[in-house]
């Protein structure tokens, strides 16, 4: 199992100078490569991964610069534009309508790829030699383990991170003890099977009204010009602050489920198809903010690594069933209490769903869930559901002073 350690990193000015020269070099070659493959394509050439592998040594050789650059690092360049193929073809393959590769810009490179060979890690000092570049230093908040296969050098905004890459072992049997399901939503960020509701941290609608006043500023600049680029890079420092935020919330909440239960149960969502078909800009832009995709992300690799169960579930009907009698119980989506017809059970619709799910997860039948009597009058339903199911809500706070794990940092 491929596990990544991000770091930020420290380089010095002549160090920064030769890193974006090298960052300019490989954008270069991927947008030279990216040229000549749609070139052949258009003559009716078919071009290859490996012909193209082969055509690095004679640039180096017709652009001298090229050298500068560790040949290894190059090679990854053809790797990564091939990558990019491949994905488009598969989506393409899957019905959806395509255009072509973009070339990059200089503000859309920004990775080195050392893999394999081309580094010297000094764990004791917390630096690291590279080839052609020369020695940078890190914070080493966390120290990685296993076999590294490759050090990733990734630009962001002003700042600089290393990414070491490393193959650990998997464990051979899995964790015995309590399981849960969670059900994730826009209103609640998840609720759990044991009660618990976790807040939506909604980290860019707080942040909304500042990122549209900079994107503004940057829209009333000249392109290209000083003010422009100090704007630019204002906006990008606010997204990175979004970006670190959620994923901090997210590092934090999957590795408290991870540690505190054996198996975790979810819904195999679709979430690109939500992302993309939702019935509003709005709702769209929700699903986007809160990373529901991310968050399985880590859940899966931090599962992975401490030997936990992790189910991926159908999510047909784990919201319109009952949970205590398994009755279907249609609802639209306004409607946020369960309230079962047949056997009188109320509940928060999320945590009707959360049952659900951790009993298709563990394939158990269905058993009446422990509830009051809801023959209260005066009550509405929803304070009838509070009252019969009280939820543990959990704050975005309480979430975010959990330990800090330094974690691990996957791409993709």
């Amino acid at each position: 199992m491929l596990i990544s350690y991000k770091y930020r990193a420290y380089p010095d000015a002549i160090t920064r100078t030769r890193l974006n020269t090298a960052l300019d070099t490989c954008r270069w070659l991927y947008n030279t490569l990216l040229e000549e493959c749609t070139t052949a394509r258009e003559t009716g050439l078919a071009p290859t991964m490996r012909g193209m592998q082969a055509r690095i040594v004679t640039l180096k050789e017709e652009n001298p610069f090229l050298k500068g650059v560790y040949s290894k690092v190059l090679q990854m360049v053809n790797y990564t534009l091939w990558s990019n193929i491949r994905a488009l073809s598969q989506t393409k393959k899957r019905g959806r309508k395509i255009g072509k590769l973009r070339f990059k810009s200089a503000s859309r490179y920004r990775t080195l790829n050392y893999n394999q060979s081309g580094f010297k890690i000094d764990q004791e000092h917390s630096k690291i030699i590279f080839s052609k570049i020369g020695t940078i230093p890190f914070v080493m908040h966390r120290p990685y383990t296993g076999e590294v296969k490759g050090v990733l050098i990734t630009r962001s905004g002003d700042e600089w991170y290393v990414i070491i890459q490393a193959e650990q072992t998997v464990p051979a049997s899995k964790r015995k003890g309590r399981s849960v399901g969670i059900d994730l939503g826009l209103n609640t960020f998840a609720v759990d099977s044991d009660g618990a509701a976790i807040e939506n941290p909604r980290f860019f609608e707080r942040s909304r009204a500042r990122i549209k006043k900079l994107q503004q500023s940057v829209a009333r600049k000249r392109r290209s010009s000083k003010n422009w680029e100090k704007a630019k890079k204002k906006l990008e420092k606010a997204y990175a602050h979004i970006t670190h935020q959620r994923n901090d919330f997210l590092h934090k909440l999957s590795r408290g489920y991870v540690d505190s239960y054996a198996t975790i149960c979810v819904e195999d969502l679709n979430i690109k198809y939500l992302k993309e078909n939702g019935k509003s800009r709005g709702l769209r832009r929700s699903i986007h903010d809160v990373s529901w995709e991310r968050f399985y992300s880590y859940l899966s690799y931090k599962a992975e690594s401490a030997g936990t169960n992790f189910i991926r579930v159908d999510p047909r009907n784990t919201t319109q069933m009952c949970a205590n009698c398994g009755s279907i119980v249609e609802k639209d989506l306004s409607v946020r209490v369960h309230e079962c017809s047949y056997c009188g059970f109320v509940a928060d619709r999320d945590y009707n769903a959360a049952v659900n799910i951790h009993r298709v997860g563990m394939e158990q039948p269905c058993e009446p869930v422990e509830m009051q009597s809801i023959s209260q009058p005066g009550k509405s339903s929803i304070s009838r559901a509070v009252e019969m199911i009280p939820l543990h809500h959990i704050s975005v706070m309480q979430v975010l002073s959990m330990k800090q794990e330094a974690p691990p940092f996957r791409e993709g």
